[in-house]
């Protein structure tokens, strides 16, 4: 791809970039009782956490300026997103180079998939109405069945609590693009809530200039709910709900026409938490996603139902904690070229948990066994350990294993093949952290082996209806392996907070030895931002190394570097300001061949929120 500007960095400079804020800068300190939820399904302070993981916040997720969860995600160590034009486009999010599938996704609790194309709708997910988010990076199947062979991430909304709290923000920017969100939250006596909705228009712009020269833009609504209700000091129940409507145009096959995606996505979810003792609680939810998805004028509709059923035990004993769990997951597709006679199916599991926490040392080992109603019996289990041998410094090492069940659409479709096994995968990893007084630095290896990989042969044949002879079936035809390594370093300096990562990675197919497509082999962010008066100023670079649109690599996808800068400050008590200017050298690149990106974008937010 060529520039709309000379700006450019080697991404060979990225080492020294890293040793520079590994060696000059620091960091503000990790809260010491944040807490995470989402790598073994039990609230465990951060600190003790064994996996991989990163958390972002509310106050992150606004000063990013970004307009979609993936864009959030793709500023993360060790992600990566490949998209076809703006932001409600078709996007896939990689996590240490495995496939978009391999990523298991929540919100609240609620698990969202789509059993048409594997893994969640990213377009669909709100970004509006999230308040936190948790990615666990690395298999956990051990703990979540199906799907998380390359990563987890749980998206949670606004939990009520204090005071009654309303907020409004409004936000502009580069293609047309308008913003409106108005919330509320709080609690009163033994009932808590919050309540939010946004909408969000852009008029877009041309994602595909040598095909279909038109705009095009989009329309989101979205809205959440939470209610929570503390029984007594023992028992809580509450009750979750989200609902994103998403009207994106996109550029067909017949220039002219006015295409349109339509995606719905809704999730419900219930939870009763329960301590019976001081050492034994338990968690029994029931939840359902369904992700929608329909076109026009030439319409396809196909819509996945994901129903959830989780009975969760804990007992702590001093520095031992045992987790036990029974879980059932129905999948269900309505899909206009899939079989309707067979078009669901359940899977049936017992997890077990074991993890200990004391001095220096913490181990975290889990088994799994599901039972799927077409497939049979599938056994998963991980270890993991951490060892803290010198003040702030913190070895770890895991194994584990995890498998995605074919998608409904894989299997019954035109395309589809019944008798399609599972992809199963094998990984390990190694860590070295330090964190001390704001100064941290990481590095983690890994290797993740995947079988039966399932792709879309062309030409192959015959399908579940013999229809798909002349077109191509899927097929369990490919080995994968995702290696690689993931630096960080973040440290403060004259009042400058820096951080940066970089990684190294090989996501290639064994069968062919090519690298495998819209992934770089090199990627890395650097960020800066400090304080000047009430100002809170940033700067962000990012760089990506080259990548292939297609399996045979021979469409290369040119490199590129970004620049992205923040400012936002507060205009009286209760009312904050937020500019944004992102691609500052409007870099001509693409994560997807022959859709374009949207070039240096402007975007300015005025936030109302009463303390």
């Amino acid at each position: 791809m060529t520039s709309r500007s000379s700006f450019g960095l080697p991404l060979a400079a990225l080492p020294l970039a890293l040793s520079v804020a590994g060696a000059q800068a620091q960091t503000t300190p990790p809260q010491l009782r944040e807490t995470v939820v989402t790598a073994t399904r039990v609230v465990q302070p951060l600190m003790d956490v064994v996996a991989d993981v990163t958390v972002v916040d509310r106050e992150a997720i606004e000063r990013s300026g970004a307009v979609a969860v993936a864009d959030v995600l793709a500023r993360l160590p060790g992600v990566e997103l490949a998209r076809n034009g703006g932001a409600a486009s078709v996007t896939g999010v990689f996590v240490r180079g495995a496939e978009p599938r391999f990523t298991a996704v929540f919100i609240d609790g609620v698990r969202v998939d789509s059993q048409s194309t594997g893994g969640a709708t990213w377009n669909a997910l709100p970004l509006a109405q999230i308040d936190r988010i948790e990615l666990v990076r690395g298999p956990a199947a051990a703990v979540y069945g199906s799907d998380a062979m390359g990563g987890v991430v749980q998206i949670f909304t606004r939990k009520g609590e204090g005071a009654f709290a309303p907020s409004v923000s409004v936000g502009a920017g580069s293609h047309g693009l308008r913003q409106v969100q108005a919330g509320f939250s709080g609690s009163s006596g033994t009932i808590d809530y919050a309540l939010s909705a946004a909408d969000e228009r852009s008029t877009g712009f041309d994602s595909q200039p040598g095909s279909n020269p038109d705009r095009d833009g989009h329309h989101n609504r979205s809205a959440t709910a939470r209610l929570g209700w503390q029984i007594n000091p023992a028992h809580r129940l509450d009750a979750t709900a989200l609902s994103s409507r998403v009207n994106a145009q996109y550029d067909g096959y017949v220039p002219g026409d006015d295409d349109r995606s339509f995606h719905h996505l809704n999730t419900l979810g219930l939870t009763w938490q329960a301590r019976w003792t001081d050492s034994y609680q338990t968690r029994v939810s029931a939840s359902r996603g369904r992700d929608r998805y329909d076109s026009a004028p030439y319409s396809y509709l196909t819509e996945t139902t994901v129903t959830s059923y989780l009975f969760h035990n804990e007992w702590r004993q001093g520095a031992h904690l045992f987790t036990a769990a029974l879980e059932r997951r129905e999948d269900e597709l309505d899909n206009v070229s899939t079989t309707p006679a067979i078009s669901g199916r359940h899977q049936d599991a017992l997890a077990l948990g074991y993890g200990w926490v004391a001095g220096a040392h913490a181990l975290q080992l889990n088994l799994r066994h599901d039972r799927d109603s077409e497939f049979g019996d599938k056994g998963t289990g991980s270890a993991a350990y951490a060892y803290s041998f010198a003040p702030g410094w913190r070895a770890t090492a895991s194994a584990g294993t995890a498998f995605r069940a074919p998608t409904l659409y894989q299997r019954f479709s035109v395309y589809g093949v019944p008798s399609l096994k599972p992809e199963s995968g094998r990984n390990v990893e190694v860590g070295l952290r330090y964190a001390h007084q704001g100064t941290a630095y990481g590095l983690v290896a890994y290797r993740n082996l995947v079988s039966d990989l399932i792709n879309y042969v062309p030409g192959s044949g015959p399908c579940a209806n013999g229809m798909g002879e002349y077109a191509g079936c899927y097929a369990n035809v490919a080995r994968a392996r995702y290696s690689g390594v993931t630096l960080s370093a973040a440290r403060r300096v004259a009042g400058v907070h820096l951080s940066a990562s970089l990684d190294l990675q090989s996501p290639r197919d064994l069968d062919t030895g090519l690298q495998l497509v819209r992934r770089a082999k090199r990627h890395a962010s650097l960020a800066a931002d400090t304080r000047v008066g009430e100002w809170l100023l940033g700067a962000e670079l990012k760089l990506s190394g080259a990548r292939f649109n297609d399996t045979a690599n021979t469409q290369r996808l040119g490199g590129y570097g970004l620049v992205n800068l923040h400012a936002s400050t507060p205009l009286a008590p209760d009312w904050s300001l937020l500019l944004r200017i992102d691609n500052l050298g409007d870099k001509d690149y693409a994560t997807v061949r022959g859709y374009a990106t949207p070039g240096r974008t402007l975007y300015a937010g005025l936030k109302w929120a009463p303390r």
